[in-house]
């Protein structure tokens, strides 16, 4: 307490370590690296004959952290990488040859600041499954850093632990978007029985369905063209998910000045002529911060509910994998919208009302995972994802395409073997199924589940 409170006083500072931690990014730091593993694993530890390389070293996607003192010697380092035999990267990494000098471990921290630092460099490549083979010895380190223990392995002849680190990437984006909705909308009769937790509703004593969406102020503020056109996309799968044909939009517009309004509806106006649905009414305001919601009418005499799901449903993924991220959002918002052609865009809002599946939910801001969990949840049943099936653009990660805004995809669930949605622009497959339980979890191609949200996405029950 006394240096603490000196050090918020201004009398006396906190001594930093007299060393840093950094990626590996010259050949010299990844050979001192090499030099001090052999030190460790081969000569102290014996756990290796003559060289404890391998293939993981030859990979070019493995990365390496250091710790670095001042003056250039490395005390320690630990290596990361996608598992080699998946061939494509989706997403499980492994960590490595975790090693550091016998002087420097009398100081101690430096290895769980390696630890910690290998657990953030992976979530920040946007790695979703991350585990590594630990010394015995080792384990509880590991678990006072928040590992989780998962069985005996053998690493060379000797005792080893293999033991992940708990990546909460989508429980953390599901909490931070849809949580407090139970508790907000308790009361409300939303969609009424059997469409409860849907983004489109049947209004009562017609074949009509409305849907509704505010664009997130920030974006309009930032985009205003790109928020235009969404508000118009978003409204528009909506209804598509429903198996409704859209007839009308109507818009409510908010910005500072007449200029700035008219780049919104710059980009609604371009939006509602390529889908070649009108906007019909609406309200606009000026001298105000820049907001903006559109609604959307459809029709359809069936319409198609987010909780039609069943446990042993098959999970289909209809995703748009044109265009590329939108300039300003990489890795948040995906556009394979604007550049398409009007007949492939009206073409696939068709999908859902030409197979009419048991259930269907567009993806939304929630991302593919988030929203399965909330098709699952009206459903009253969990969800299982079969991670290397998602059709994916070859220039999203996979973390980053499952948890983006996509442009147009759609989650559909049916009976196994029902026939999936017609060609087109988009690309469809059987990638997960419904499961008794609650909750979202991500198959792995070893058959591995891990959990991407445990139980309710929104609290707002059963449909």
């Amino acid at each position: 307490m006394h240096a603490l409170g000196a050090c918020l006083l201004g009398a006396a500072t906190l001594a930093a370590p007299a060393w840093t931690i950094e990626v590996a990014d010259d050949p010299a730091t990844v050979e001192a690296y090499r030099r001090l593993r052999r030190d460790v694993f081969v000569d102290e530890q014996a756990l290796f004959s003559g060289s404890d390389l391998d293939d993981t070293d030859d990979d070019p996607r493995t990365v390496v952290l250091v710790a670095r003192a001042d003056d250039g010697t490395i005390l320690g380092g630990v290596r990361l990488a996608p598992v080699a035999t998946l061939g494509q990267d989706i997403g499980w990494w492994t960590g490595s040859r975790l090693a550091v000098s016998r002087d420097a471990r009398r100081h101690g921290g430096i290895g769980p600041a390696l630890v910690r630092a290998a657990c953030a460099h992976a979530e920040q490549r946007g790695v979703l499954r991350l585990e590594a083979s630990v010394q015995a010895a080792n384990e509880p380190l590991f678990r006072r850093l928040g590992w989780q223990r998962l069985s005996p392995v053998a690493v060379a002849g000797t005792a080893h632990l293999q033991m992940r680190w708990p990546i909460e990437r989508f429980a953390g984006q599901a909490q931070a978007t849809k949580a407090p909705l139970g508790a907000l909308l308790a009361g409300l009769h939303l969609g009424g029985p059997g469409f409860v937790g849907d983004d489109g509703v049947p209004v009562p004593g017609s074949d009509l369905v409305a849907a509704c969406d505010a664009i997130v102020p920030s974006l309009v503020e930032r985009d205003p063209e790109w928020a235009g056109w969404c508000g118009v996309l978003v409204n528009l799968n909506d209804l598509c998910a429903m198996g409704a044909h859209p007839v009308a939009l109507l818009d409510s517009v908010a910005a500072r000045d007449a200029s700035f309004a008219a780049r919104i509806l710059a980009g609604l106006r371009a939006a509602s002529e390529a889908y070649q649905v009108p906007v019909v009414g609406g309200h606009t305001q000026f001298g105000v911060p820049a907001a903006l919601s559109v609604t959307a009418l459809g029709r359809t005499e069936r319409p198609v509910p987010a909780g039609g799901g069943r446990p042993g449903h098959a999970v289909t993924l209809t995703a748009d994998l044109g265009g590329g991220w939108r300039h300003g959002h990489t890795g948040r918002q995906w556009d394979s919208t604007t550049t398409r052609s009007g007949e492939h865009l009206r073409s696939m809002l068709g999908l859902v009302a030409a197979t009419a599946p048991a259930a269907a939910k567009d993806v939304s801001m929630a991302g593919t995972v988030g929203t399965l969990g909330m098709l699952a949840e009206a459903s009253g049943c969990g969800a299982v994802l079969d991670i290397a099936a998602v059709p994916t653009p070859a220039a999203a990660s996979t973390a980053d395409w499952l948890a983006c805004f996509p442009g147009f995809a759609m989650l559909t669930t049916d009976h196994p073997g029902a026939s999936l949605p017609p060609p087109g622009p988009a690309t469809s497959a059987v990638c997960g199924e419904l499961v008794a339980g609650a909750g979202v979890a991500l198959r792995w191609p070893d058959g591995e589940l891990t959990p991407a949200i445990n139980g309710a996405v929104t609290g707002l029950g059963t449909a």
